[in-house]
């Protein structure tokens, strides 16, 4: 089973630089976008809607913001959006695909760069998502996370890291919530479980020399439940072409529907 998860960071930008093109190529199973920044009535165009998936989308409420989505080539038996709190449900942050044996969610977590405010609204809205981490733990069923944390987890996945640890992304609080979730609740970063090397980066800044000097961070990321460790086989980040400020995360899984 292959999966695909990508910040699009507008998927009519990225369906103009030729994401589509290239995500039919992928023989992905489940394909999940985030920071759609459309809604699901805007992207009613063939391109959006390639032959052999089934999309499916929550929006944000406010037009250009936020939103994600997910595409399978299965026919989940449910589709699950929101997260139960205004600052996901509103914003368009989480939709979850159910299959039989498990459940693959495409989701963002809030960035904290702008301000104060928005860093605090950051942590209330990761001690909220931790809530429902908790919950999955005690469900007869694998999870699988894809999407945006905005936060790097160890000093290997962040340039410059150092001088970065009092910016939003690299804070000790974000640093402190996701070693919690990978150590004390036992969630699989599924691209470590594979892939150990540096400046293995899913997002770069603006700037050009950023991307040609590969100067970024890990923000991307696709999160199992335990028991799903040992069915992860491939993991691969695509940056042969650019078709946003992330790059695809390509993860393959010794899993059937």
């Amino acid at each position: 089973m292959r999966v695909i998860s990508f910040n699009t960071e507008g998927i009519e930008q990225a369906a103009d630089k030729g994401f589509f093109d290239w995500m039919v190529k992928q023989d992905a199973d489940v394909v999940c976008l985030q920071s759609l920044r459309a809604k699901e009535y805007q992207l009613d165009a063939d391109r959006y809607h390639p032959e052999g998936y089934h999309a499916y989308f929550f929006d944000a409420f406010e037009d250009g913001f936020s939103g994600v989505a997910i595409y399978t080539r299965h026919v989940p038996k449910a589709i699950m959006t929101g997260l139960g709190f205004e600052q996901c449900d509103f914003n368009g942050r989480f939709i979850q695909a159910d299959f039989d044996k498990f459940s693959i969610s495409s989701l963002t977590i809030p960035s904290g760069l702008k301000s104060d405010q928005d860093q605090a609204a950051k942590m209330e809205y990761l001690d909220l998502f931790m809530g429902h981490l908790k919950k999955t733990l005690r469900k007869r069923r694998d999870f699988i996370f894809t999407g945006t944390f905005n936060i790097a987890h160890k000093p290997i996945d962040l340039s410059n890291w150092y001088v970065n640890q009092r910016v939003s992304g690299f804070l000790a609080e974000e640093r402190i919530w996701i070693e919690e979730m990978f150590g004390d609740l036992g969630f699989v970063d599924a691209f470590r479980q594979v892939n150990k090397a540096d400046r293995q980066y899913t997002w770069w800044p603006e700037y050009n020399r950023a991307w040609k000097l590969n100067e970024g961070a890990r923000l991307d990321y696709q999160i199992t439940t335990p028991n799903l460790r040992k069915t992860i086989k491939e993991v691969s980040i695509y940056k042969d072409e650019r078709f946003s400020g992330h790059a695809p995360l390509i993860i393959d899984y010794d899993l059937d529907f």
